[in-house]
């Protein structure tokens, strides 16, 4: 696979900070930072722990029940 074909779905991150609704995240393989954002619900650091390793799943593929 061609690196312009990579997403962001398929990488895994590690959870760098966490600030009230913004989750900041490092790709482990491409080193690009990406800042989640969930104005809805405030994340915290018991959820996501600095160096947590986590995976983005793709909401428009996601099973409809």
């Amino acid at each position: 696979m061609k690196e312009t074909d990579k997403s962001i779905f398929d990488e895994q991150y590690r959870v760098v900070a966490v600030e009230g609704a913004r989750l900041l995240v490092r790709g482990i393989l491409s080193g690009e930072m990406l800042t989640i954002l969930n104005p809805e619900t405030p994340l915290n650091q018991e959820d996501y722990p600095i160096g947590k390793l986590i995976a983005l799943t793709d909401p428009s593929i996601a099973s409809q029940n």
